[in-house]
């Protein structure tokens, strides 16, 4: 991780020391000269791979951050009478898949096929530390796994069965999630741009933090499971239109909005995993290096991300006729999903491009949706399976020739965005990402989906659905209610005139 001692030749001192006297005295001193500067280099060393680790290490508290605003993102989302059911399998994706991410998962992403496929990391890590990678890449791994889980677990809220979380959050984090990450991001993986040679389409795929790895991957899953669960009792009854079943609290939709943009900074810039590297040819004279690029990645992900915020703003007014604060949260969230693949090697001016369109994408899929009876309670297929897709196809196009080859080295000449001069090797190679994840996330999830379907673990009864999952599987309600409101189904306020009063059953939380 950090670049390699410089040596010190006490043989090539002594000229220089001896002035052609003393040669005896001449060699101890450049003996000992070389010495101290052994020393002093090897600290330097130390200090580099002890500054990217750090930095690492801190990245993944920062991703890992994301998990409370998954949490807070997804309780805000439901009806109140699910909220402790929504809150437990976020708690429950990242205990799980830390154990199985550890038993199965790093071994099926980064374990060499030469050493019988899963390597020497299977059911532990006698590999580390070493110097490509130390522990904290381990849990900053992990931190990426248990995303994809806490995705999916978005889309199948409110009618899933708890067991049917435990599986597949086990299943997607120990296999269907590292065998793709294996693909992308191991430096043998077969469409890594890591690769020392036979490079897809001689450029491998640039899904640099993950557009396709991790939020097409929870997306795709999400999708399969919210098909063949089928939608929540009430949403599609209405022949007019569909009806809205929203969350009850707006309040904690905004916090873990928030939260998932801060956890986002180690998300994507974090993705170097190293900092302590410099782009100059003269060390010690260059100002810029790696810690320049990770700021313009943090730079790029924050216009995304706002840029399709406001698009999304003016779009629902626009098409709805109101401001809308939760749809606007998952449109800035789009927007980040969507820039996660090419962050690192586009200007600033083209995520602005991503992000106005990740918003759209977003609303035309959410409009589709509705049009086919597909019910997604956090919109996380649509989100993130539709955005991640155009952030694939948005790096074959905007990928910058020189941060290319700043970041992924190699042939100066490797291809690049189509609509930065680069011809069409990239998007090809992005294409066939698309494809690949689509197929193998519809074949293992898909599959596991109907199979606990057909078991009848998937989906729970439907007088568990109307009465609420917390009281019936969680042992009670995560909020306080009056006798009177538990009584008559715990009914919604409505707002009259002056003063605040029950109107009925508005409709149940």
């Amino acid at each position: 991780m950090a670049s390699s001692t410089i040596s010190c030749n006490a043989t090539d001192l002594i000229p220089l020391l001896s002035g052609g006297a003393n040669a005896t005295a001449a060699a101890a001193a450049a003996e000992f000269i070389c010495q101290r500067f052994e020393t002093v280099s090897g600290k330097f060393t130390d200090a580099g791979y002890a500054i990217d680790n750090t930095y690492l290490l801190f990245s993944a508290y920062l991703v890992f951050s994301m998990q409370l605003g998954f949490a807070m993102l997804c309780a805000g989302s439901v009806r109140a009478k699910n909220t402790m059911n929504i809150m437990l399998t976020n708690v429950i994706d990242a205990a799980a898949g830390g154990l199985f991410y550890y038993l199965f998962g790093f071994a099926f992403a980064y374990g060499a096929p030469s050493n019988g496929f899963i390597g020497k990391h299977f059911f532990g890590m006698s590999d580390f530390p070493k110097p490509t990678f130390d522990y904290p890449f381990f849990l900053y791994q992990w931190t990426f796994a248990i995303a994809a889980a806490g995705i999916t677990s978005g889309s199948i809220a409110e009618r899933t069965q708890f067991v049917a979380y435990l599986i597949y959050s086990s299943f997607l984090t120990g296999l269907v999630y590292p065998i793709v990450s294996h693909w992308f991001w191991s430096s043998d993986g077969w469409a890594s741009p890591a690769r020392s040679e036979n490079l897809l389409f001689q450029s491998g795929v640039i899904d640099f933090a993950g557009s396709g790895v991790v939020h097409m991957v929870g997306g795709i899953a999400g999708l399969w499971g919210a098909l063949i669960e089928g939608p929540r009792i009430g949403r599609f009854e209405q022949r007019s239109k569909p009806l809205t079943l929203r969350g009850h609290s707006a309040t904690l939709v905004v916090l873990g909005t928030f939260l998932l943009w801060f956890g986002w900074y180690g998300f994507n810039p974090g993705s170097f995993a190293i900092i302590f590297k410099s782009y100059g040819t003269s060390p010690g004279s260059s100002f810029y290096g790696q810690w320049s690029a990770v700021g313009r990645t943090a730079v790029t992900t924050t216009l995304a991300g706002c840029t399709a915020a406001l698009t999304t703003l003016f779009g629902k007014r626009l098409i709805d006729g109101y401001w809308n604060v939760t749809d606007v949260c998952n449109g800035l969230l789009g927007g980040f999903a969507a820039i996660t693949s090419g962050c690192s090697v586009v200007e600033p001016w083209a995520a602005v491009i991503c992000g106005f369109v990740a918003a759209w994408v977003l609303m035309g899929f959410n409009k589709l949706a509705d049009k086919l009876q597909f019910d997604d309670p956090l919109e996380a297929a649509q989100l993130h399976g539709g955005c991640g897709a155009w952030g694939i196809i948005f790096t074959g196009l905007f990928a910058d020739k020189t941060y290319v080859s700043e970041i992924y080295g190699g042939d100066p000449n490797r291809p690049f965005g189509l609509f930065m001069g680069g011809g069409g090797r990239l998007l090809a190679a992005h294409v066939v990402q698309i494809v690949v994840i689509v197929g193998w996330v519809s074949v293992t999830m898909g599959t596991l989906f109907f199979v606990l379907h057909k078991m009848e673990l998937l989906r729970i009864p439907s007088e568990d659905e109307v009465a609420g999952m917390d009281p019936t599987s969680h042992g009670g309600l995560a909020y306080m209610y009056t006798e009177e409101e538990i009584k008559n189904g715990i009914m919604v306020r409505g707002v009259g005139g002056e003063d605040d009063h029950v109107q009925g059953h508005v409709g149940v939380l």
